[in-house]
């Protein structure tokens, strides 16, 4: 459930004071005190809410008030206890004696922030501002990089394609064989189907007798060393 209003809003007063209403509510408030702002109004017969009472009495009204200019020890309060609180206006004009925190509200953001902006200070932060120098190289180095690249960068790239290309030569001609390499390779694999050869008729069945497949393993061993002979030149291989 809500908190009921001070007041009834369609019976009471609004705009500027009249000097009688302030009359009554400073006669009120030195012959009872304060007390509660909701029941003073009806008792010191004003028709106005209590808020609209409690505000005219703290910043208009109380004989402690500070009237006139902010002098250069407060400006410097402010801002120092501004930099510890931030915007808390009420804790700001505890340190203040006699300036309401409205009041201190305003006379920052009309005086004190101007005067620290063309300081070079941020008034959020109290910190010194980015000065226009540094902004300025940070540009540049930002458009730097719009800047065509000039032909130096482009060359170790180039090196780089050459170097690819040879490697791609030196591969090829590796790949091609000589013919030495050819004919041992040839051999090799004439001994290799003669050894299968070999291999096959002697897992087959015995259907003929020994001297016939004794005379077939001749044939095949001389025609072997007739190949070997003729590729060593000639010479003799036994």
């Amino acid at each position: 459930m809500g908190r009921s209003p001070c007041c009834v809003k369609s019976h009471t007063n609004k705009g500027a004071w009249t000097k009688e209403e302030d009359r009554r509510l400073i006669a009120y408030i030195h012959a009872h005190g304060e007390g509660c702002w909701r029941s003073l109004p009806k008792a010191a017969g004003l028709l106005r809410c209590g808020k609209s009472c409690r505000l005219r009495w703290i910043n208009y009204l109380r004989p402690d008030l500070k009237r006139g200019n902010f002098t250069q020890q407060e400006d410097e309060i402010i801002v120092k206890f501004h930099s510890l609180l931030g915007n808390k206006w009420s804790l700001i004009a505890g340190r203040l004696p006699g300036r309401t925190d409205n009041e201190i509200k305003n006379y920052w953001n009309t005086h004190i922030k101007r005067k620290l902006i063309s300081s070079g200070i941020d008034p959020q932060t109290h910190r010194p501002l980015k000065s226009a120098a540094s902004t300025k190289v940070c540009l540049d180095f930002r458009n730097s990089t719009d800047r065509p690249i000039s032909q130096d960068h482009l060359r170790p790239l180039t090196l780089s394609v050459d170097d690819d290309n040879k490697c791609n030569s030196s591969t090829t001609e590796e790949s091609q064989p000589s013919p030495q390499q050819e004919g041992a390779t040839a051999a090799s694999h004439a001994v290799l189907d003669l050894e299968l050869s070999i291999g096959s008729s002697a897992s087959q069945p015995k259907n003929g007798n020994s001297a016939s497949f004794n005379s077939s393993s001749a044939e095949s061993r001389n025609i072997f060393y007739e190949f070997l002979r003729s590729d060593a030149g000639g010479e003799d291989v036994m």
